[in-house]
């Protein structure tokens, strides 16, 4: 087995796995530890086993991982809650050569809400062998070069760290003119550097060549080889003398392309061609040279591309000054680059419930934001809010994760959704923000009865109405959504007695149409009233009553009917009036009256015709017939009048009454005549019914006259068979009451008419002949 796949399985084996603390709030931070390069798939830890959690809850608490930033390479699988490799890991690829690396990530519980801060260290494995940039390097040197000068050789490059990192360089075949030395810079980097331990002599040895060989620590080490071809030049004593060994500059990350940075400067004081200098940066200038470029003729030192300082906080760089005689020297450049507030933050949306119901209580989690802000101090420090007139409020939960809880009473009637922004800013000058909006709808319930649109309704119908037609229509509103807001109506009774109604009217369930179901009569009924009920389809549903009254209306149906004089055509009837009354006498009234009401029931009175129209006249109001003049003797003994009677409906109805009246002298029998009015009027039906009249009137008289005489004949005859007395008086005691005693002497206590019965000498005693009377 190879050894460096040995030293992978053993690292494997020896994963270190590390609990910060207790289990005893949900934002603590695990820490495990593993190799780099294992296997897809690969165990890291029992997530469920190491946090004490149900491995049977995970799919129903919805375990899932959210990555930080640096891509997601590791899988929890929920039915046996160990945490695995998803992808291959290079941790030179995620991490370059930082000493610490470290993904982070968070295991996410929900139902109930629960975080676990990840932290997984991956350890470096020696994957990675040093190399040098080129096969070979060719140093120039002089030949009078000071022995003890140093010559910086081009560093080799190892892409793992720590001790899997560059660690010697050694020298092939060894020689007695140069001593290699292995130098460290401030990043920790190694570079080799060539003593000259004794003087060249061009013409005894003109070149000289080595093997540089550069070892790791891995184990076992692994290596890089390089040639060095060292040319020894004709006599330049003079090599270019930097001003400064160690030039410091500030670079602000946000600086354009093409920024100066610096500027380096060495002099020579040979003449000519080896006086004259030229500026390179040397291969051994470190990892981040690439992102300056110096001018070979001015040594400013420029920027070539975007720095960042989130990436990197300075840089180190070897500038390398040449003479044109091939002398060069060597200077270091430090570049701190500062941080400025370039980035803006980043809300994330971890979690979020889009729909709920109005009905939540207070506290209840709508959604989980993560904030992160790649600055660093002050410029990397995030503060969030949001909007204050809205019920929601924001929770901080651990670290930079936030809760967007409900912190009042929703109702969805006054607002349906919510556009929640959510704003973040860093406290840079000046300081940047970002916001992400979430839109959270409100879903009804049923907590808004119907309501009517009045307090009561009245509905009018004018009488023999038309079966089945619409009155009315009464409406309410609900303002819930769906069917929670669909509202039909109905008649609601709640005793019999409100039931009777029912009969009359109908609604239409759906538009709250009402309809009268049969023909009304005002002279029947003249109003009612229904109670009519507004209910919801939701559930439970809700309800609201309203009254509503139906008044008839009065239509002129009804003619005015005669109450007085009684209009019977088949009995003649005439009314006696003397001849010696002066104008304005009233001679009848005549009584009529209207079923309706209103003005279609005001009644006015008209002579419509007349025997002698000037003689009688009629008050329009009330009906009263007087005379208008005196009656002379020249006047017809028998007036006939026609009184028409109207009442004030539209359309006008009306009816007559006939009036006779006979002109005599006075009320006495002495008085009275009916002359023959054959003789007198020409009218045969009103002289029939004259006639008729006398003939009755008379025969009733001689009918009473003749009862009145049987009467009194029978009283006479009935008195004297009452004049014996008879019958036994044997008990005093027993005396009749209404007998008068007469046994003792005395007079009447009061004047009355008394009956007597008087004993015989046997003590018998008559009947008294009648009770005792009046006065």
């Amino acid at each position: 087995m190879a050894p460096a796949r040995w030293e992978m399985i053993r690292q494997v084996l020896f994963i270190s796995i590390f609990l910060f603390g207790g289990l005893r709030a949900a934002c603590e931070t695990i820490r495990y530890s593993i190799a780099e390069e294992i296997a897809i798939g690969s165990f890291v830890a029992n997530f469920a086993n190491n946090m004490g959690l149900d491995v049977k809850a995970l799919p129903s608490r919805q375990a899932r991982l959210v990555a930080d930033g640096n891509g997601e390479h590791f899988l929890l699988d929920p039915r046996t809650g160990e945490l695995v490799t998803k992808d291959r890991i290079d941790r030179e690829e995620i991490c370059a050569q930082m000493d610490e690396c470290i993904i982070r990530f968070e295991l996410l519980l929900q139902n109930p809400l629960k975080f676990f801060r990840v932290e997984v260290a991956i350890s470096d494995v020696n994957d990675h062998s040093p190399h040098f940039p080129e096969e070979e390097f060719i140093l120039k040197i002089p030949e009078l070069t000071t022995v003890g000068t140093r010559f910086p050789l081009e560093s080799a490059q190892d892409l793992d760290t720590g001790k899997n990192a560059l660690q010697n360089y050694t020298l092939t075949p060894p020689s007695e003119f140069f001593v290699l030395h292995t130098k460290e810079r401030s990043d920790s980097s190694k570079y080799p550097e060539l003593l000259l331990a004794k003087a060249l002599d061009r013409e005894e040895q003109p070149e000289l060549e080595f093997i540089l060989t550069a070892v790791d620590g891995g184990f076992p080490p692994s290596s890089g080889t390089a040639k060095i071809r060292i040319v020894v030049l004709d006599a330049n004593d003079n090599a270019p003398v930097f001003s400064q060994s160690l030039y410091r500059a500030t670079v602000a990350e946000n600086s354009p392309e093409g920024s100066i940075v610096t500027t380096v400067n060495a002099a020579d004081s040979d003449q000519g061609s080896n006086g004259l200098v030229t500026y390179s940066f040397s291969q051994n200038a470190g990892k981040g040279h690439s992102a300056f470029q110096i001018d070979p003729w001015t040594g400013e030192i420029q920027i070539s591309k975007p720095l960042d300082f989130e990436i990197s906080e300075k840089y180190e760089l070897s500038v390398r000054a040449t003479d044109g005689g091939g002398l060069s020297s060597h200077c270091k450049v430090l570049v701190e680059v500062v941080d400025v507030n370039d980035n803006s933050p980043e809300v994330i949306v971890t979690s979020l419930s889009t729909l709920l119901p109005e009905d939540s209580l207070p506290g209840t989690v709508v959604a989980l934001f993560n904030l992160r802000d790649r600055d660093s101090g002050d410029q990397g420090r995030v503060s969030c809010s949001i909007p204050n007139d809205i019920p929601f409020i924001l929770k901080p939960t651990f670290s930079n994760y936030y809760e967007l809880v409900t912190d009042g009473r929703l109702d969805r009637e006054r607002v349906s959704s919510y556009n929640i922004t959510v704003t973040a800013i860093d406290s840079g000058s000046p300081s940047l923000s970002a916001w992400e909006t979430v839109t959270v709808q409100i879903l009804d319930i049923n907590d808004n009865p119907p309501l009517f649109n009045q307090s009561s309704y009245t509905l009018y119908v004018t009488e023999n109405n038309r079966p089945s037609i619409m009155i009315g229509v009464v409406n309410a509103t609900d303002s819930d959504s769906g069917q929670n807001a669909k509202v039909t109506y109905s008649i609601w009774s709640e005793d019999k007695s409100a039931s009777f109604s029912s009969p009359f009217i109908s609604i239409n369930s759906e538009n709250g149409h009402i309809y009268i179901l049969k023909t009304l009569d005002y002279e029947e009924i003249k109003d009612f009233k229904v109670t009519v009920r507004a209910s919801d389809s939701g559930y439970p549903s809700l309800n609201t009553n309203v009254t509503v009254y139906v008044v008839i209306v009065d239509e002129n149906d009804n003619a005015p009917f005669i109450l007085y004089p009684m209009q019977n055509h088949s009995v003649s009837y005439s009314e006696l009036v003397p001849r010696r009354v002066e104008e304005g006498y009233l001679v009848t009234k005549v009584v009529a009256v209207d079923e309706d009401s209103g003005q279609n029931s005001w009644l006015s009175y008209q002579l419509l015709k007349a025997t002698d129209p000037g003689l009688f006249n009629v008050w329009s109001h009330n009906g009263e017939v007087r005379t208008a003049r005196s009656i002379t003797d020249k006047d017809a003994i028998k007036q006939k009048l026609i009184i028409l009677v109207r009442d004030n409906g539209i359309p006008m109805l009306s009816t007559t009454a006939a009036l006779d009246f006979l002109l005599v002298d006075g009320f006495s029998e002495a008085h009275i005549h009916v002359p023959d009015f054959t003789e007198e009027n020409n009218d045969g039906t009103l002289t029939v019914y004259l006639v008729i009249s006398l003939a009755l009137i008379s025969f009733l008289f001689l009918v009473s006259i003749t009862i009145f005489l049987v009467i009194m004949v029978y009283k006479r005859k009935h008195l004297k068979e009452r004049s014996h007395c008879s019958g036994h008086f044997e008990d005093v005691n027993n005396f009749p009451r209404n007998v008068v005693d007469v046994t003792s002497t005395g007079t009447l206590f009061q004047t009355y008419r008394y009956d007597m019965c008087l004993t015989d000498d046997a003590g018998n005693y008559l009947q008294p002949v009648s009770s005792a009377g009046g006065q």
